[in-house]
């Protein structure tokens, strides 16, 4: 393992895998002065395990062990149908600690028996987390204290925004939106650098100018307090290119569709804690 302190006031955090989310937060955590050194990872994966050394420093154990018990935090980031059999690997050394999944679709009723106790935060990321650009949707069991909710803030921060949301069953609809949307955003993208391709522009062009046109007016309606439908109609007038375009779009139903959809997202998420919990 990557530490040898063994103390009481110890800030070391564990992970229970360390892919691609992992990583986020670990670059978050050591670029905000963390030493590789507090921090705990156990990865199967031997390719994994080589690049945390090669990017952080950083020993990844192939399975849990004793060093376990020293972390303060744990985040678990492994995949929906491994959850359980990590949970009964690292049960035995992480009982005093306070536990923050990322992972998709278990709810925390599930980790909560996997685990035996109530001190869990359950949490919905999105890949912008790697940029630090990311949007995470928090929920917290009652055996959370408000100092256990301020950690996992102070974790979450280094990896972009967060919110709390008072209903578990809410995380679902976080999943649609902002879990999974960052693909609809590259959906667009493609057909925008697609469309662009076709109208004789480079495909390098196209993207350029669909990339800066997605981060230009998400900046925009952020520092807004316009609705998006004010914003959009500011853009639109009557006859002209947008116009044609959003006329397009109305008549082939677009808009209900995408937001059909989304409903779908919501429902997959349901059925994975469905398939996947206790």
């Amino acid at each position: 393992m990557t530490g040898t302190t063994q103390n009481n006031t110890s800030q070391a955090i564990a992970f229970i895998g360390g892919g691609n989310m992992a990583s986020a937060i670990i670059g978050g955590l050591i670029r905000q002065g963390l030493s590789a050194a507090e921090i705990e990872v156990v990865e199967p994966f031997a390719e994994a395990r080589d690049k945390l050394r090669t990017q952080f420093g950083i020993t990844a154990q192939a399975a849990a062990g004793p060093a376990l018990a020293r972390a303060q935090l744990v985040v678990w980031a492994v995949k929906p149908q491994t959850f359980k059999d990590a949970a009964a690997q690292a049960k035995p050394y992480t009982g005093n600690a306070l536990h923050l999944s990322v992972a998709a679709g278990i709810r925390s009723d599930s980790i909560a028996q996997w685990l035996a106790t109530e001190r869990i935060v359950r949490s919905m990321p999105n890949t912008p987390a790697l940029v630090g650009k990311g949007m995470t949707a928090l929920f917290a069991r009652p055996g959370v204290s408000q100092g256990d909710k301020a950690r996992v803030e102070q974790v979450i921060a280094t990896t972009g925004a967060s919110l709390w949301v008072e209903e578990e069953a809410h995380l679902d609809a976080v999943t649609a939106l902002s879990g999974s949307g960052p693909a609809y955003v590259f959906f667009f993208l493609e057909a925008m650098t697609q469309a662009g391709v076709e109208m004789g522009l480079t495909r390098e062009q196209a993207y350029q100018l669909s990339v800066a046109t997605f981060v230009g007016s998400a900046e925009l309606a952020q520092a807004s307090d316009d609705p998006p439908e004010v914003l959009r109609q500011r853009v639109t007038s009557k006859g002209g290119t947008t116009y044609a375009a959003i006329t397009s779009m109305e008549q082939d139903q677009v808009q209900p569709r995408f937001v059909k959809a989304l409903h779908a997202a919501r429902q997959r998420a349901k059925e994975l804690g469905d398939e996947f919990g206790a």
